[in-house]
C-alpha cells in the first residue's frame, strides 16, 4: 500500500485523479479500452472534478462501473449516487464506452444484481476509484462485512453509524430518511481490481484511515482489506491522517 499525505482537499483530488489517469492511459494504450469503478460521496468530489479534466483519456474506451446504489430511491432524489456520477461525471467528459448504472429502485432488486453480475464478471477493472466510510466501510460493505463472496455486487444491509454518515453529509434530511439496504459491490471483487485508488479526505474519516493502516484484516475492519492489495494508494488530506500522523 503506498500512503499519500495533502496539504488539502484540492490537492488531494488532483493527485488522486492524476494516478488513476496514469493507469487509464496505460491499459488504453495496452489493451485498446479499460474498464473502471467510479463511488461516489463527498470524499470524491474534488477527485472527480479533477478526473473529468485530465489530458489525453480517449473516453469512447472506457467503461464505467457503478459501486453501490441505495435501494428503493428513484434518479431523480438528491441523494441518489446515479444522479450524482450523471452530472459530476458523465455530463464532463465526452461520451463513453458504457456506463452500467446500478438500477436501486428496480422493482425486482435480486434481478438487478443478477444483472450487474452477469455485466461485470469476467470484466477485469484496471483502475477503482473509492473511498472508506467513517465506520471503516468500503462500498456499502459495513462491519461485519463479507470478505469471502463470490458474488461481484450484493445486497447489504446498512449500520446505524454508516446511515448517519449519509444523513450528516446532508443527503438526507433525517436519519429515517435513509434507506436501509443498498446494492454494493463487494471487497472480493473490488480488491480484483489492478489499482486502487483511495481518496480520503476529512478529519472525521482519520478513525478508518488508523483502521485501515494497522486494523486487523478481518469482517470488523472492512478498509483493512486494502493492505492485501498489491497496488493501492491511500490516498488522503492532513486531517484525515491526523491519527496516523500522531503515532509515534
Amino acid at each position: 500500500m503506498r500512503i499519500c499525505i495533502y496539504e488539502t482537499k484540492d490537492d488531494l483530488g488532483k493527485h488522486a485523479a492524476a494516478v488513476g489517469a496514469e493507469q487509464i492511459r496505460q491499459a488504453i494504450k495496452t489493451k485498446g479500452k479499460t474498464s473502471i469503478i467510479l463511488a461516489t460521496g463527498a470524499s470524491q468530489f474534488e477527485m472527480l472534478a479533477a478526473l473529468v479534466n485530465e489530458p489525453l483519456i480517449d473516453w469512447k474506451k472506457v467503461t464505467v462501473f457503478h459501486l453501490d446504489e441505495y435501494v428503493g430511491i428513484p434518479e431523480t432524489h438528491p441523494a441518489s449516487f446515479r444522479k450524482y456520477l450523471k452530472e459530476r461525471f458523465a455530463a464532463k467528459v465526452p461520451p463513453l464506452a458504457a456506463f452500467h448504472y446500478i438500477n436501486g429502485d428496480a422493482a425486482d432488486t435480486a434481478a438487478e444484481v443478477k444483472r450487474l453480475n452477469a455485466l461485470i464478471q469476467n470484466v477485469q477493472i484496471d483502475a477503482a476509484f473509492i473511498g472508506i466510510g467513517e465506520n471503516g466501510h468500503l462500498a456499502f460493505n459495513d462491519p461485519p462485512a463479507d470478505l469471502k463472496t463470490a458474488d461481484p455486487y450484493l445486497i447489504v444491509e446498512l449500520n446505524e453509524a454508516c446511515r448517519k454518515q449519509q444523513q450528516g453529509e446532508g443527503w438526507f434530511p433525517a436519519i429515517k430518511d435513509v434507506p436501509r439496504r443498498a446494492i454494493s459491490m463487494s471487497i472480493p471483487f473490488i480488491l480484483k481490481s489492478r489499482r486502487i485508488i483511495c481518496t480520503v479526505p476529512d478529519s472525521r474519516k482519520a478513525k478508518a484511515v488508523n483502521m485501515a493502516l494497522y486494523g486487523k484484516i478481518d469482517q470488523k475492519n472492512p478498509c483493512a482489506s486494502l493492505r492485501s492489495h498489491a497496488d493501492c494508494y491511500l490516498m488522503m488530506d492532513r486531517p484525515a491522517a491526523g491519527k496516523i500522523l500522531g503515532r509515534g
